[in-house]
């Protein structure tokens, strides 16, 4: 269990953060960029909760902590044992839920534009996140060692968001579709 005493330290104060491990980086570091963004998408999927309905609400809270084991993992250098890591078990964990899901969808016939009911719409803002917290991952892993599991993992991540945007808007019977040229 994480116990926090106080909550500023004031050690980054002079744009440097702590990685977990003890080693320290700039803020604007790829590393601190990307677990930020993770951090992101977590505060959006917070935010769709507040409209989810069903067993959809139970599987967003876990992917919520799911998100901090990932944000953990990425603080923390490949060379520290015992880390907390983004799993194989927790990746097929979305993949079945998305079967699942799509299971009950509307067929596609149109790329469908962020938007329908306000859980929709938040889950489409928190699937943007997560694809950009998913390109820093690439850009990271060229440059040092992460986790592979946590690239697939975000990528899992925001192709269950949108299944999910999806079946919050009346299992695709109310997704707002994208009609191309319609404004010429």
């Amino acid at each position: 269990m994480v116990k926090l005493n106080k909550i500023y330290t004031k050690t980054g104060d002079k744009g440097d953060t702590g990685l977990t491990g003890g080693s320290r980086r700039p803020k604007y570091d790829l590393r601190i960029e990307t677990y930020g963004t993770v951090d992101e998408a977590n505060s959006a999927i917070g935010l769709a909760r507040l409209h989810t309905h069903g067993g959809h609400d139970d599987m967003l809270a876990r992917i919520q902590h799911d998100l901090f084991d990932l944000g953990a993992d990425f603080s923390t250098l490949m060379t520290v044992d015992k880390a907390l890591r983004i799993t194989e078990a927790q990746t097929a964990r979305l993949e079945a839920e998305i079967d699942a899901l799509n299971e009950n969808l509307a067929p596609l016939n149109s790329f469908v534009l962020p938007g329908g009911s306000p859980a929709a719409a938040q889950l489409h803002l928190a699937r943007t996140i997560t694809r950009r917290a998913e390109r820093l991952a690439c850009e990271l892993a060229t440059k040092e060692a992460i986790n592979a599991e946590s690239i697939k993992y975000l990528n899992r991540l925001s192709d269950f968001l949108f299944v999910l945007a999806r079946a919050e808007n009346d299992f695709g019977k109310k997704d707002v579709l994208w009609t191309p040229g319609i404004n010429r």
